[in-house]
Order: C-alpha cells, then sequence, then structure tokens
C-alpha cells in the first residue's frame, strides 16, 4: 500500500507554509526574482544527490500552489522509494519567479523529511530479521510533529504516543514527584492512580510504564500495563526482563520495549533480546537532512 500523506499532514503544513513565507517573502517579496522578466517559463527538477528514502514529495504539489497556481508539478517518485544519486523525484514547471521563490522552501520540507525517513530505514533495515518495531518518540521539531511522524512511517518505522494528550507514559520524573508526595514506593501508587483515570481513556489509548532497574520492572509486572518501557538497561538486564516477563505468563499482555542509548550499532543487540519495541528519539532529533537539488531550465 502506497504511503500518502492524509489530512492531518496537509494542515500541519499549510501552517508550516504560511510561517515559511513570511519568514522568506516578508513584506516585500522576493526582490532577487524581481529581476527575472515576467513571462520567462521554467522547468525545474527535483534531484538527489546522495542516497535517499524520499519523503514530501508529495507535498510538492501544495507547496507549489502557495506560490503560483500556475507552478505545475509532476512526481516521478513514490514516497518511501529509494532513490541513487542522480535520480530525479519530482518536476515542477511554470513561471520561473514562482519558481525561484519556492525553491528554498521546498527543498527545505524535501530535505528534513526525507533525512528523517531515510534514518528511520537505516534502524528498520538493521533489525528486520527480527520482526521487533522501531518506533519514534516526541523528540521531534516544535510545530513539525505530524509531518516528522509521517516521515518515520515513510521510512518503515513506526509511531509512538502523539502528544502528552492520547496515551499515558509513566516517566521516572513522574515516579519522583510520586515518591515525594506518597512517601513510599512509587509504583505502588501508579497502581492507584491509574484504576482513578482508566475511565478517561480512548480505547486506543495505552498505558506504559518507565522502568530503570529491574527491582522496579518486577513490581510493574503486577500493574495494569500495556508496555513496560526499560530504560538504558544492558543486553544482559533486556534478556532478563524478557525471560521473567515470558515466565509469568504476560507475553501477551505486556509489551517491553528498549530505549536509551540506541544507535545504529547496537540495535541489532538490542532486537535479539526478545523486546518488541525499541524507541529511538535520533529518528527525529538527531537525523541530517538529505541532500536533494532543484536544477532549472529555462524553456
Amino acid at each position: 500500500m502506497a504511503i500518502r500523506p492524509g489530512q492531518k499532514e496537509r494542515d500541519n503544513l499549510w501552517k508550516l507554509l504560511e510561517m515559511a513565507r513570511a519568514e522568506d517573502l516578508g513584506s516585500s517579496g522576493d526582490i532577487t526574482s524581481s529581476i527575472l522578466p515576467r513571462e520567462v517559463h521554467a522547468v525545474g527538477r527535483f534531484v538527489a544527490r546522495q542516497q535517499v528514502v524520499l519523503c514530501g514529495g508529495a507535498l510538492l504539489e501544495t507547496i507549489a500552489a502557495a506560490y503560483d497556481g500556475e507552478l505545475r508539478t509532476k512526481c516521478l517518485a513514490e514516497e518511501g522509494a529509494s532513490l541513487a544519486p542522480g535520480d530525479v523525484l519530482a518536476e515542477w514547471d511554470g513561471p520561473a519567479r514562482a519558481m525561484m521563490a519556492a525553491e528554498r522552501v521546498a527543498l527545505n520540507f524535501l530535505q528534513r523529511l526525507s533525512g528523517v525517513a531515510t534514518t528511520t530505514a537505516d534502524y528498520v533495515r538493521a533489525v528486520e530479521a527480527t520482526g521487533v518495531g522501531i518506533f519514534d518518540t516526541r523528540k521531534t521539531t516544535p510545530a513539525w510533529r505530524d509531518l516528522e511522524k509521517y516521515a518515520v512511517r515513510t521510512g518503515g518505522g513506526r509511531n509512538h504516543r502523539q502528544g502528552l494528550y492520547d496515551a499515558v507514559l509513566i516517566k521516572d520524573n513522574h515516579l519522583a514527584v510520586l515518591a515525594k508526595a506518597e512517601g513510599q514506593d512509587p509504583i505502588h501508587a501508579v497502581g492507584r492512580e491509574l484504576e482513578r483515570i482508566a475511565p478517561y481513556m480512548s480505547e486506543k489509548s495505552f498505558i506504559e510504564l518507565e522502568v530503570d532497574t529491574l527491582e522496579q520492572f518486577r513490581v510493574g509486572l503486577r500493574l495494569p500495563v500495556d508496555i513496560i518501557l526499560l530504560d538504558n538497561m544492558t543486553c544482559d538486564e533486556l534478556r532478563t526482563a524478557v525471560r521473567e516477563r515470558n515466565e509469568a505468563g504476560l507475553a501477551r499482555r505486556i509489551e517491553l520495549e528498549a530505549s536509551g542509548g540506541v544507535s545504529l550499532e547496537t540495535v541489532a543487540r538490542i532486537a535479539a533480546t526478545g523486546v518488541e519495541r525499541i524507541a529511538i528519539g535520533a529518528l527525529t532529533h538527531s537525523a541530517q537532512a538529505v541532500d536533494i537539488a532543484l536544477d532549472i531550465e529555462v524553456d
């Protein structure tokens, strides 16, 4: 099934486009391109300059329309396609002035989103023999979350919770506050609070608990959670957690997620421990923009 941006991603794009146009064009417009005759028509080809997984090509038509209705788009590669250096992924044709004005903004979106997709694909490929899911986090660029999470899916990864509103993820700082307020082991207090908030959760919501020791993990196994996040644990500790979860007969009810210290060099070893999920903030916060250019020719 082809990957395509939905309405949520397009709404996110429009909001960002408004800001991008404003910061680029200001109140004077593209004063450099104003030296070009209005009637000049051009063809622009978006070309990969390195190996990339494409994300954002399907957004080029919307970006073009934000600058000039006569700027037409022809997509030559599907979202998620693996492109080699020199491959042409899309073409624009229309007024040269509009193409020049839209060039940098279009490339910013393409390079950033394709960078996230390319990074994600590298991680997915590293664990493909294990069946482990590669998940993103909330470590996204402010205001870009819908688009960056779309890029993760385009690269073959999976999305974690969208925000603070759609799932419960009890982290170490929550436990620290509870410990101070309760004066006891905070994980026991978590069980009581989960019962209180359960009626407010949707059917698609999940409950996840972060632990950083095996002692906390063993208590967590007794709580009504769907996922236990094993934070910064060694591979030996991860294997122990998987074994104890399975011996308790909870493999079908509780998934285990590894996070922290994950890199392309370590992700395969982590996946081999038997966890079902690996969450990686680097998919978004550390992805490098890829090299894509717009080569323009005048008719």
